[in-house]
């Protein structure tokens, strides 16, 4: 159930560098949240910007949720200068979550930058059933790695890697996947699930297709409406194109075409 709501802020802190942790008041809607679900906020009560921005549920925590987001443009910019006692506007959940894994499956999660975000959420309900899960964070440099703590709690396995070997594996988290399946110890059956920038996915993609693994993917796209009515957010998959607000943002990664394919017409 979808639904729109004021919502107070009862907390907002600094996460990082320019990433920033939201806890707002969850209406009933967003408290039966799934993990992958986003909400859309409008973050001004003027007309600038016009448009809402969606963020992902970072989690749910008994009457509240929390948002974790990254200051890259004007209206995170805005956003970021809420304060704890405000309102904001927000419509909620939206979207399709990530699907659970078998029942014998170990899961690897996938988190590049602010992929992260959604990922939190899904290893805590995995940590209620028991599954074993290992995490894998990538980012540019050490000081962009989000959320280590949190999954470690949840005694998950973590590695790291950076972009410029500042910590942990030399390279894209997608290289660090590629050397975790090539060295047999995830062989059997496994389920991945992953969150970040579209080159990062259509690489987790590939490998789990090399490596016959079922991966569901969490994919980033601007939106606009949110809701599927605009139809500015759609992707091409086997079966035509899918609005990443409505039957997304998660989508079997078998199921997704990432090159654009030539039309009737064109030259």
């Amino acid at each position: 159930m979808t639904a729109r709501a004021r919502v107070k802020i009862l907390n907002h802190k600094l996460a990082g560098s320019r990433h920033y942790l939201l806890t707002l008041e969850a209406p009933v809607s967003i408290r039966r949240a799934r993990p992958g679900q986003f909400v859309q906020i409008r973050v001004s009560d003027t007309s600038e910007p016009l448009l809402r921005r969606p963020f992902s549920i970072h989690r749910v925590k008994g009457n509240a949720f929390e948002v974790l987001y990254e200051v890259v443009g004007r209206a995170s910019e805005i956003l970021s200068q809420s304060r704890a006692g405000e309102c904001l506007d927000v419509i909620g959940p939206l979207g399709n979550g990530f699907p659970g894994p078998g029942p014998a499956a170990r899961i690897i999660l996938v988190g590049g930058g602010m992929g992260v975000a959604p990922l939190v959420f899904l290893a805590e309900k995995f940590a209620v059933k028991n599954k074993e899960v290992m995490v894998l964070l990538g980012a540019r440099d050490k000081s962009g790695i989000l959320c280590e703590r949190d999954f470690s709690r949840l005694k998950n396995s973590v590695r790291i890697a950076t972009d410029n070997g500042s910590r942990g594996f030399k390279g894209r988290v997608s290289g660090l996947l590629e050397s975790v399946l090539e060295s047999g110890t995830d062989s059997g059956e496994l389920a991945i699930y992953a969150c970040g920038p579209r080159p990062m996915l259509r690489e987790v993609a590939r490998l789990s297709r090399e490596s016959n693994v079922t991966s569901w993917l969490s994919l980033e796209e601007h939106m606009a409406c949110g809701l599927g009515v605009c139809l500015g957010c759609v992707v091409d998959t086997v079966d035509g194109y899918k609005r990443v607000c409505k039957e997304g943002p998660v989508f079997e990664a078998s199921r997704l075409i990432w090159e654009k394919r030539r039309l009737k017409g064109e030259d």
